[in-house]
């Protein structure tokens, strides 16, 4: 019997699994402490955005949150990516998760610092400068993913979380 129930696990595992688009197969580790598996959103829209503690653009982290909040509970994810890579981010995770939290009431998830352009971007990014063509030339350059998971729209620094552009990306999608 439990041969024949853990096979039926490792079915359903695999199943799930090839149910996920390619560019969803990922998983990380929050600020929050938390493991976050991007599969567990398909279905729904992503905007992905690589972040900067100490950017000119950091103000954006009040509209990143604001649709957050908006939206969450329809399905959408906002999901940050701290990254060094044009040297403006804080040293550690911990002060990276205390100034969004404490500057603009951060609650989105935001991952562990890593990069996101070049030879030493995380698979994901990768994946994603794949599918839109555009590597982020700043931080908060903005993805949205389309609810398939397999569309992928790129946004430059300027413009704005809430710009009519991605909300026209993002709504149509949510519940």
């Amino acid at each position: 019997m439990r041969f024949l129930i853990g096979v039926m696990l490792m079915i359903a595992t695999n199943a799930f699994a090839a149910d996920c688009p390619a560019l969803l197969n990922h998983q990380f580790k929050t600020l929050q402490g938390n493991t976050i598996n991007l599969c567990d959103f398909r279905g729904k829209p992503i905007l992905v955005v690589n972040t900067a503690s100490k950017c000119g653009f950091t103000p954006q982290f009040e509209k990143l949150e604001g649709l957050y909040s908006r939206y969450k509970d329809k399905g959408l994810l906002v999901i940050g990516f701290p990254s060094n890579d044009f040297k403006q981010e804080l040293t550690s995770d911990s002060e990276i998760g205390s100034f969004c939290k404490l500057t603009y009431g951060v609650k989105f998830p935001m991952v562990s610092k890593g990069s996101v352009k070049g030879e030493n971007a995380n698979p994901f990014y990768k994946q994603l400068i794949k599918a839109s063509g555009t590597e982020p030339q700043w931080n908060f350059h903005k993805y949205v993913i389309s609810a398939d998971g397999k569309t992928v729209q790129s946004f430059k620094s300027g413009v704005e979380p809430d710009d009519a552009t991605i909300l026209k990306l993002i709504e149509p999608a949510l519940k």
